[in-house]
């Protein structure tokens, strides 16, 4: 048993319990191969969230600032996070996600870059690049209420319908911008499901 799967039961037990947690389109989920799964990013409880509602284990890009924090830095290394340089394109990051991908993993991506709690923060084309890159489904979910978890609020989790932005065509940067504006629509589609 890995450090990462006795977080996700501990993580889970608690989320169950205390948040009620509530997953919606489990069976939209592949259960093997290459996937991205592109979330919203509204809390520090989301990583988590949507690690219990995914039924198979995810890899996170995290910012580096989080990895030079004493205890939680090795914990999250430990736990199928990597560090990503917010500041600049990060090619070792992208590297590091490509090598997760191509072996077959889930990669966890929150195509906003940072926490965004009023909707107006502008995506980051690394979803739409690393699908490009990789030709690997990407999986929109959708997190509610971990904004609200200091009130124990229900969490709550929806998975939409895996596609490939672009149908695997060699993209521009124009083609880039289009396919994140893609993922985020099916994204924040997936809001009006709750």
């Amino acid at each position: 048993m890995t450090l990462y799967d006795v977080g996700k039961g501990i993580c889970a037990a608690l989320l169950c319990t205390i948040w009620r947690l509530r997953v919606r389109g489990a069976e939209n989920v592949p259960r093997e191969g290459p996937l991205i799964v592109a979330c919203n990013h509204i809390s520090y409880f989301d990583p988590p969230a949507l690690g219990v509602a995914l039924p198979r284990p995810i890899s996170y890009m995290a910012k580096a600032e989080l990895f030079e924090i004493p205890v939680l830095g090795p914990i999250i290394a430990r736990v199928n996070a990597f560090p990503v340089d917010r500041t600049r394109g990060d090619r070792a990051a992208i590297k590091k996600a490509v090598e997760i991908i191509e072996s077959g993993a889930a990669l966890g991506i929150f195509p906003e870059g940072t926490r965004n709690k009023t909707g107006d923060v502008k995506p980051q084309i690394g979803v739409a690049l690393l699908a490009s890159l990789t030709q690997a489904p990407v999986l929109p979910a959708y997190v509610s209420g971990t904004d609200r978890a200091n009130r124990f609020a229900r969490i709550e989790v929806v998975f939409g319908k895996p596609f490939v932005p672009g149908g695997g065509q060699k993209a521009t940067r124009e083609d880039l911008a289009n396919w994140t504006d893609e993922v985020m629509a099916r994204i924040r589609a997936l809001r009006e499901t709750l």
